[in-house]
């Protein structure tokens, strides 16, 4: 019997990743997720992580520990407050200060890394541009580029090897048809974890940016968000 192709998918623990993964599986791949411990205070995804490779029996789980404390400049990095309570007209406005520096290109710079040694052409990330906070990094330019970026920066592309493909199949899907297709795949949204700022309990606190937009994709696409919250605020 062949053996499945593997894909690196890029894991978060939240909402979008993980009908990422679902997707990468459901294509056939071998599903090998990338998770980070950079330094940001929403910890308790990566126990979201742990706990949906189990449950889509992912070939592979890797948690690489990189510090961008160091740097700051972010307040999911830094002693820099995250915003509360913001209308979707302001979420969408500017990027905010949210937005940790360069943070898809250093993950898919190891997603890269990792897909080379697997021998995977395939790389899978949950970028969005519609329902999303203004980030730079998941553009489907800046994707694109960095796919042909990584075409010239391996010895197995060099070799003709490898012929590398950065998967964005949530890019121009809304919240609420990632949740509905999340469903269709069988994901258990009660196992994702999507806020910015938690509580040490591990509660979303219902009023960052990302509960927000996580809240009214659920509202729009009909279904409860299982997720536990210490208060919700719809937008």
């Amino acid at each position: 019997m062949k053996d499945k192709p593997k894909a690196v998918v890029l894991l978060s623990g939240g909402l979008d990743s993980t009908t990422t993964l679902a997707m990468a599986k459901s294509q056939g791949f071998d599903v090998y997720a990338l998770s980070f411990r950079y330094g940001q205070r929403h910890k308790v995804e990566l126990e979201a992580a742990q706990q949906i490779t189990r449950y889509f029996q992912a070939a592979k789980h890797l948690i690489m520990d990189i510090d961008l404390r160091l740097f700051g400049g972010s307040a999911l990095t830094d002693n820099i407050e995250v915003p509360k309570n913001r209308q979707a007209g302001e979420i969408n406005k500017a990027i905010p200060v949210t937005y940790v520096p360069a943070r898809n290109t250093i993950f898919l710079s190891f997603a890269l890394a990792w897909a080379e040694i697997l021998g995977s052409e395939d790389i899978f990330i949950g970028a969005n541009v519609l329902d999303y906070s203004g980030y730079p990094d998941c553009r489907p330019e800046y994707l694109a580029a960095f796919e042909r970026m990584a075409n010239l920066a391996t010895k197995a592309g060099v070799e003709g090897r490898q012929k590398l493909k950065v998967h964005t199949p949530l890019i121009q899907m809304t919240k609420a048809q990632i949740i509905k297709k999340g469903l269709e795949l069988g994901v258990d949204f009660s196992l994702t974890h999507s806020c910015y700022d938690p509580y040490e309990t591990g509660e979303a606190c219902g009023r960052c940016d990302s509960c927000r937009l996580r809240l009214k994709g659920f509202r729009e696409a009909g279904v409860s968000d299982p997720a536990k919250y210490r208060t919700k605020v719809l937008v």
